[in-house]
């Protein structure tokens, strides 16, 4: 069958999709059966799913099959941005009441000419002399502390996440991630030309023996790891993990990208307190602070700080001189410290509820953040609950936004807990635990 053939398929499933004769959560066929169908190869089969999947128009459940998406997306697109729902427990944007006193005291004065002719110069990717100083403090912990002459910054984490994977991989090259990630870096990889490998993990995060069976069957210029706090599963690694990690990966002799944005709940020191000379450390204020108010941080050794200077600025992800005055102020005065302490208390308070509404289901959770990984029942697929939830007001992430490889996401979604409200968040997660009790045919027989 010739390629366009094989394209006329896969076009022919994305018009019924188009016009509703397949509907999200539809399962299709197995392969080898949508083969004999069709009297079409089982290759040429594949070809066409994985063209569906290329496409984002359907998903795969490990051990459950294949599904419609309902997302006409082509490309690695990114998750989509908040959507104007009741209760969002997709993202992570914290927001205390008292917050927006603070930061608007830290910030007093900044408006007057003499603070302004500072801030709206010309900022590079170094800051100022005071803030890599300011950022070095805060950034400290015990067993590891930052040289002020290491930091490099951009706009936001996730510019320092594409900074440094451009420093340390070549277009074309190959970066080793959690076979679970935080959802951008594959937007980000793709934006990059990095073909992103999926390493294996266990209950204590990313397992040293598939980084190395990795490396040595495809050659990896990097790996991009979450030691504190991961995302979606909230694993922190241990002492004994980061130690076999690090040896691992200095035996390789290949750089580690480490996204520290959610180890201030756990303090533990980075990957680079054991690899100073491999670990490039990330990390940014929008959790600690508010998701309007952001600054990234780059802490690379100093043998790779000109390579993640000129990718900072190749990739225009310079922040601008008012945001490094801003960042200075609330870091100098101490709201950051503050903000992070009482981020910390609400956090191990949403979880507490979490737990207790969400009582005899399976859930994976840090009890220390805003995030919990709840695999579902059996009779919910990841797809379909979540639609079932977005119907009752209720957003949420499935598995398949974290999945390397497309189609080997378990039945699984993850729930935010920062943004709502603590009276939304109750409500949404009774919500949730009655859609967990029905089952997908109940649910769809009330609507």
């Amino acid at each position: 069958m010739s390629k366009s053939e094989y394209l006329r398929l896969a076009d022919a499933i994305a018009a019924q999709i188009a016009d509703g004769t397949l509907k999200p959560g539809d399962r299709l066929p197995a392969q080898r059966d949508f083969a004999f169908d069709r009297k079409i190869a089982a290759s040429t089969a594949g070809r066409v799913y994985s063209e569906l999947l290329r496409r984002g128009l359907i998903v795969g459940e490990v051990g459950r099959g294949t599904f419609i998406s309902g997302e006409a997306k082509r490309g690695a697109a990114a998750p989509s941005e908040p959507r104007s729902i009741p209760i969002d427990l997709e993202f992570n944007y914290p927001m205390r009441a008292e917050q927006t006193a603070m930061v608007a005291k830290s910030l007093d004065g900044l408006e007057k000419a003499a603070a302004l002719d500072t801030a709206l110069r010309w900022a590079t990717s170094i800051g100022t002399p005071a803030l890599r100083s300011a950022a070095a403090a805060h950034l400290s912990r015990e067993g590891w502390s930052p040289s002020p002459e290491q930091l490099v910054f951009t706009g936001n984490g996730r510019q320092s996440i594409a900074a440094a994977l451009s420093a340390v991989v070549p277009t074309g090259g190959r970066c080793g991630v959690e076979a679970l990630t935080y959802p951008f870096v594959k937007g980000i990889a793709a934006k990059l030309g990095i073909s992103l490998v999926p390493l294996a993990m266990d209950q204590g995060g990313v397992r040293p023996d598939a980084v190395q069976k990795a490396h040595r069957e495809i050659n990896l210029s990097a790996i991009y790891v979450q030691p504190a706090i991961q995302n979606p599963l909230g694993i922190t690694m241990s002492p004994a993990r980061r130690a076999d990690l690090v040896r691992t990966v200095e035996k390789l002799e290949i750089p580690i990208v480490e996204d520290n944005v959610y180890s201030f709940f756990d303090e533990e020191p980075p990957l680079a307190a054991l690899a100073p000379n491999s670990s490039i450390v990330i990390d940014s204020l929008s959790k600690r602070v508010a998701p309007g108010l952001t600054a990234g941080f780059i802490v690379p050794p100093l043998r790779l700080r000109e390579s993640v200077m000129a990718s900072v600025r190749s990739g225009g992800w310079t922040a601008s001189g008012y945001a490094f005055a801003a960042a200075q102020r609330l870091l100098d005065d101490g709201t950051v410290a503050e903000l992070t302490r009482l981020r910390r208390l609400d956090a191990r308070a949403r979880q507490k509820l979490a737990i207790d509404r969400l009582t005899g289901f399976e859930i994976q959770t840090n009890g220390k953040c805003f995030h919990l990984w709840l695999t579902l029942p059996s009779h919910w697929r990841s797809q379909s609950f979540v639609a079932a939830a977005a119907r009752r007001g209720i957003a949420l992430t499935p598995s398949t936004a974290f999945a390397v490889t497309p189609g080997h996401a378990p039945n699984a979604v993850r729930l935010a807990l920062a943004a709502p409200t603590m009276d939304q968040l109750g409500t949404g997660l009774s919500t949730l635990a009655s859609l967990l009790h029905a089952s997908e045919a109940d649910f769809d027989s009330t609507e």
